[in-house]
């Protein structure tokens, strides 16, 4: 009877994380405005009472979907980050985040910003900079702040350039934006 309670379990997982996901590429697709159940239902392929099974309210979803990108942010860019990363490959991870996944990072920003206007949201998009700052562990929590919200002001010029910046234009910046982190320069470690 344990196998049984616990594959459901795991099946419900699959299905609400299939919803998450859903919600994220209708947001890229239609924006904030284009989320209902249904939409997020039909994305995703699973029967239109599904998503308020899981999330009862759209807020709900939108947390969920909020959470989840701060995690999955975490883990992809901020795995360069903590790992003492170069300039160059945090350029690149920048570069790739503008241009060939210009819309899911449309998509994260949008969210990030209906949460000024919704305070319900608000935890859900300050949980990535907890994790940040956690998954770093950096000898300067305010300098790694900072750099931070200058990957967000990259990330947001970006996405509104005409052209998106690519490597070889942001390394430069980014190179600036560390230099001195861990002690070091950026010509010591030979960014």
């Amino acid at each position: 009877m344990t196998a049984v309670v616990d594959g459901r379990k795991a099946r419900g997982e699959r299905k609400r994380r299939a919803i998450v996901e859903a919600t994220l590429r209708v947001i890229e697709r239609d924006g904030i405005a284009g989320v209902t159940h249904r939409s997020v239902a039909r994305e995703a392929g699973v029967p239109t009472t599904a998503p308020t099974y899981y999330f009862a309210t759209l807020d709900d979803l939108l947390i969920a979907t909020l959470t989840w990108v701060a995690e999955e942010l975490c883990d992809d860019m901020l795995g360069i980050v903590a790992s003492g990363g170069t300039a160059r490959e945090i350029a690149k991870s920048l570069a790739r985040a503008v241009d060939e996944h210009r819309g899911r990072t449309l998509a994260e920003y949008e969210l990030y910003l209906l949460a000024g206007r919704r305070p319900e949201l608000r935890p859900a998009a300050r949980r990535w900079l907890d994790v940040a700052v956690e998954a770093a562990r950096p000898a300067d929590p305010v300098a790694f702040r900072a750099f931070l919200a200058a990957v967000d002001g990259l990330l947001i010029q970006g996405l509104i350039a005409d052209v998106a910046p690519n490597e070889d234009e942001l390394e430069p910046i980014v190179s600036f934006l560390i230099r001195g982190r861990d002690g070091s320069t950026a010509a010591t470690r030979g960014e």
